[in-house]
This record gives C-alpha cells, structure tokens and sequence, in this order.
C-alpha cells in the first residue's frame, strides 16, 4: 500500500499534483498530512521526507520524493499515467517539466489558496508573459491531441501537474482564452478537485508565509474557509 505525505491542501501546489494523479487514475494509497509548522517545516518533514519537503511517497518502505519523481515512479507500475501515444507522452513529459521548473512569477504573486478570492491589483508585464506562455501551452496540447485534456481524452500526469494552475485562475480571477478557460474549469470539475476544495475549506490552519504576502499584490474579496483555530508557520516548499 502507498502512503502520500502531503501537507496543507489550501496552500500546497506540490502535494496536489500526486495526489490528484493517484486518485483520477484509481491508484489506492494512505494519505499523510502534515501540517507546515512554525519556522521551518524541514526538520519535521524530513522525518519521512529525505528531501525535508512535500509531497513524498513510501512504498514499503521506500521513501520517493519529489512530484516529478513521484510520477515517473508510478509511471514505471501503473498504467495511463502517460499518454499511451509516442507523440502525446513527449509533449506531456516537456509540458509537465516546464510547469515543474518554469512559471516562477505565476507561482510568486498567484500563490495556491484554495479557500479565498483575490482581485490582483495589477497584471505585471512579467505575470503577463507567464500567462501568455500557459495559453500559448494549454491551447497547442487541446489543439494537437483534440481534447478534453491537455494530451488526449483521458487525464494523465501533464493534467496533474497543472491542476494548481486551476485553483489558481479560480482564486485571482485570471483570464485566458475560451478554450483554456473551459479546460480550467474541467480540472475544477473533477471528483478528486471537488474532494481537495472541500477538504482545503475545511482546514483549520492559518500559515502566515503564505498568507502574509497577498495584501502586497492583491485584495481579498472572499473567504470560503472555516474559521481559523490554530496557526501554522512556515510553508511554500515542495518539489
């Protein structure tokens, strides 16, 4: 049986993209969260973590770490995890590794937070040109493999590793074309998103790194969350 550590499911994008995978492909496994704590995570994550960061997978006894690594694990065991298509699988694998290292100022200002609205007080030339580049990448993978997922008809590791970019046009109110939009709104849509949201708005945790910065580049206009009841620090790391 495979156990997913993860932590908070409001805020961490990393530990959605494995999870989401495992539970759209119908993998059975244990959830482990754990929650960012005060200070640094690194030394409670790395208990279970050799990386000190979420998500990480055991299997056995064998801990893998990292979502991409996590992935090609899974990958190398189960079916439909990649496109069956030669094609497909490259472009998947070079889209998933772009999300993976790239979209830096998407991440910086757009933060995932699954349980608040947020009107962004400007789109920078920067931010522009990160959302430009998802378009331009959404829109070539719905054109070239004909839909409704980015390669093809069925949801695979490409769709997880862009699951948080979902959430996040939903909280920051982004705006891409129809079709991107649409392909938004169908990762929203999914079970296993609807199961995420649900569980992230009910989280009783607050951490402050990662909500301390949002009034820097935004204002909040809705708050879906249950009310607070303890605090946790730390946060944003994952791989």
């Amino acid at each position: 049986m495979f156990t997913l550590f993860i932590a908070n499911k409001n805020y961490s994008s990393w530990s959605l993209r494995p999870w989401i995978l495992m539970r759209q492909l119908g993998i059975t496994f244990e959830e482990d969260l754990v929650p960012f704590c005060d200070g640094s995570s690194w030394e409670l994550f790395r208990k279970f973590s050799p990386s000190g960061k979420v998500p990480c997978l055991m299997d056995n006894g064998v801990a893998i770490w990292d979502s991409m690594g996590i992935t090609e694990y899974l990958a190398e065991r189960r079916e439909g995890v990649w496109p069956r298509d030669d094609r497909a699988r490259a472009w998947a694998r070079c889209a998933a590794a772009e999300m993976h290292s790239g979209f830096s100022v998407l991440r910086d200002i757009c933060g995932m937070n699954v349980g608040i609205r947020v009107a962004l007080h400007e789109i920078s030339p920067a931010l522009q040109q990160d959302l430009n580049r998802l378009e331009e990448l959404w829109s070539e993978g719905l054109q070239l493999f004909d839909g409704p997922y980015l390669a093809g008809s069925s949801f695979t590791a490409v769709d997880a590793f862009f699951a948080p970019v979902a959430y996040r046009i939903q909280t920051y109110g982004l705006q891409l074309n129809p079709a991107c939009m649409a392909y938004a709104q169908l990762l929203l849509e999914l079970p296993g998103m609807q199961q995420w949201q649900r569980e992230a708005l009910a989280e009783p945790w607050r951490d402050p790194a990662h909500e301390d910065g949002i009034p820097a580049v935004g204002r909040v206009t809705a708050d879906f969350r249950q009310t607070a009841g303890q605090s946790a620090g730390d946060g944003g790391i994952g791989g």
